[in-house]
């Protein structure tokens, strides 16, 4: 039989899969199958119901094609929208989430298959989608835009894999039209699907100055907002917009990343400057930016924005300095040099800012911002590298992240930043039940930070590390003496001033570590996803449980092995009289740690009142820990 000749159409195309497929199939192969069976036949039913056509079914990704890319749209909205709800039924652990990316594009069709880039293009757009959640190419949007009743978050122009061109990308919701530019929420699927969205009591930020300050943090979960702007700061205040790589290669983005993190590193080290943490910076990454408005989004003074090009072993950097409340240039300056160059240019860039916004520098300031980590590319890049695969809290992501610093070493023997980065290595391993010796892996990670520490006592990240790893060894005194000593080192830092309010939550120092939080926010209007832990802990040991339970239940959503946040969302439950809650969130505890107890975990361990560990030992054997 003759196969028919191809066709070429256009058409919008939807790709869909499940989001940790493999990890679902580790836990329960059997109820994972059944489950895909169901949710597949969902898909299918909306798909025939919007009038379009299953291309391929295999496993768990899903293709179909539409004459319309607004039934297309349409019909992912509604499969996410039923999907949340049928996973409302199931245990946490066996919820089955699918990201969805939808494209317009010319494609062949032979043999009832479909061919051709705007079938890639739909394929890496769904990669960017969050777990329940729906993304779609330009080209889709401005088909959309007007006639659906949805609101859209442009995400900017991604590269992505064995496609020639950026592709510029935008994320759905069902929020009522214009209401993203209002809320702003990175992951509003699952929440909006159930018409239930949980606002956190206090927002919290961690920003991820330098390097090793981000090893427990993940992509920002915010973008820039509209509405009243911000109250403005009492000193000096900037933001480092995220460089612009003009290299015309995606690979060079760790450059124009890299040289935005250490000027807002050394920067956010002096006392008399605000400066706005690096998540929220990084959620203009991509985007037209008008100076004035981010001025007001953010509350600064100051904007300072700039590019990177790339070319054999020259390098060019433009950078410009902005007064926001006027969009006037205070000062610009073009850099064509050797790239071997690059930590040079990044000092003469920090001293010009300091001197344009006449920032008084403090004893010892000046060393402090211009003591550089490193001067090997090579291993910066590697220790960049390192801190986005950590980000993913998974076992083999650790471990990779851990081989990936110490390759860094092995090339800068001196490198702070890895030191510290391994070390949050062994205090994750640790923390998760990853490690055959959990106090080795602790007094590892102190090992490491102290390292740093005689290289840069002024690195407030190897204090923290050396601080958080004692508290798990129950070490409170030496613990709060080291976050004092990154206070001091970093007072307008926002991920000292998280890491060091979360330490002081847990050892009698709530309403300290409250103040804290807030100031970080103020310097963090958008923050990661799993801090929200630390606001719950700074609730919860306040006696405020019930208002700690939306700020836990949203770390455990979006970082469901971060322990941490899974006992502190425990003990909300038992404390406010919901046991079947509480009983469910021990499922997930013991799920990331089998061997764990009520006794013996790093949760109880960081607690240096007696009475309050106590109390917390109780509520998680109330709960079924034994």
């Amino acid at each position: 039989m003759e196969s028919s000749a191809p066709e070429r159409k256009l058409a919008a195309i939807l790709s869909a899969d499940v989001s940790g497929y493999s990890l679902l199939m580790g836990r329960d192969e059997a109820s994972t199958v059944d489950t895909l069976i169901e949710y597949r036949a969902v898909i299918v039913s909306q798909v025939e119901r919007q009038r379009g056509r299953i291309v391929d079914a295999k496993g768990d990704a899903i293709l179909a094609e539409f004459a319309s890319v607004v039934n297309a749209v349409s019909c992912a909205v509604e499969v996410q929208r039923e999907l949340a709800e049928r996973n409302q039924r199931l245990p946490m652990a066996r919820r089955m989430q699918f990201r969805i990316g939808v494209n317009l594009g010319d494609v062949i069709v032979k043999d009832e298959a479909i061919y051709g880039d705007g079938v890639n293009v739909a394929a890496r757009i769904e990669t960017l989608a969050s777990p329940g959640g729906v993304c779609i190419s330009r080209l889709v949007y401005d088909y959309v835009k007007n006639k659906l009743p949805l609101s859209y978050e442009y995400l900017g122009r991604k590269s992505v894999k064995n496609i020639a061109e950026p592709v510029e990308v935008y994320r759905v919701s069902e929020a009522p039209p214009g209401a993203l530019s209002k809320a702003r929420t990175h992951n509003v699927w699952p929440r909006s699907w159930r018409k239930a969205v949980v606002v956190s009591a206090i927002a919290l930020a961690i920003g991820a100055a330098a390097l090793a300050s981000v090893y427990r943090l993940s992509r920002p979960s915010t973008s820039p907002r509209e509405g009243p702007a911000l109250t403005a700061l009492d000193k000096p205040s900037i933001v480092i917009l995220p460089f612009d790589n003009l290299s015309g290669d995606p690979k060079q983005n760790w450059l124009s990343d890299g040289l935005t993190e250490t000027l807002i590193t050394d920067l956010a080290k002096l006392s008399n400057l605000y400066v706005i943490a690096r998540n929220s910076a990084f959620t203009y990454k991509g985007k037209p930016v008008d100076v004035r408005k981010v001025g007001q989004e953010l509350g600064v003074r100051y904007v300072l924005e700039g590019s990177v090009q790339k070319t054999g072993a020259r390098i060019r950097i433009n950078a410009q300095l902005n007064e926001a409340a006027t969009g006037r240039h205070l000062w610009a300056e073009r850099y064509d040099r050797a790239a071997s160059d690059i930590f040079d240019i990044q000092d003469d860039i920090t001293r010009r800012i300091v001197t344009e916004l006449d920032v008084t520098l403090l004893e010892g300031e000046q060393v402090r911002v211009w003591r550089r980590a490193t001067r090997s590319r090579e291993a910066y890049e590697l220790a960049l590298r390192a801190r986005d695969t950590l980000n993913r809290f998974t076992k083999e992501d650790t471990a990779q992240a851990q081989a990936l610093n110490l390759r860094a070493l092995e090339i800068d023997p001196n490198f702070t930043w890895a030191m510290v980065g391994v070390g949050y290595t062994y205090i994750n391993q640790a923390d998760a039940g990853w490690s055959a010796d959990p106090t080795a892996s602790y007094e590892q990670a102190i090992a490491w930070g102290r390292r740093a520490i005689r290289i840069d006592d002024a690195f407030g990240d190897a204090h923290t590390v050396v601080a958080t790893a004692l508290l798990s060894l129950r070490r409170h005194r030496e613990a709060m003496a080291e976050f004092e000593k990154a206070l001091a080192v970093g007072p307008n830092d926002a991920d000292h001033l998280v890491m060091i309010g979360w330490g002081f939550a847990q050892n009698g120092r709530a309403k300290e570590a409250q103040v804290l939080i807030k100031r970080a926010l103020r310097l963090n209007p958008f923050p990661h996803e799993w801090v929200y832990g630390a606001q719950g802990d700074a609730l919860l040991f306040a006696n405020h449980a019930e208002e700690a339970i939306p700020a836990h239940r949203k770390c455990v959503d979006r970082v469901p092995d971060f322990i941490w946040c899974q006992f502190g969302l425990t003990a909300d439950y038992v404390l406010t009289g919901r046991i079947p809650e509480a009983q469910s969130q021990v499922k997930e505890i013991l799920r990331i740690n089998p061997k764990v107890t009520a006794e013996e975990n790093t949760y109880v361990a960081s607690i240096g009142d007696s009475r309050e560990r106590q109390n917390l030992i109780e509520a998680l054997r109330k709960a079924g820990l034994k």
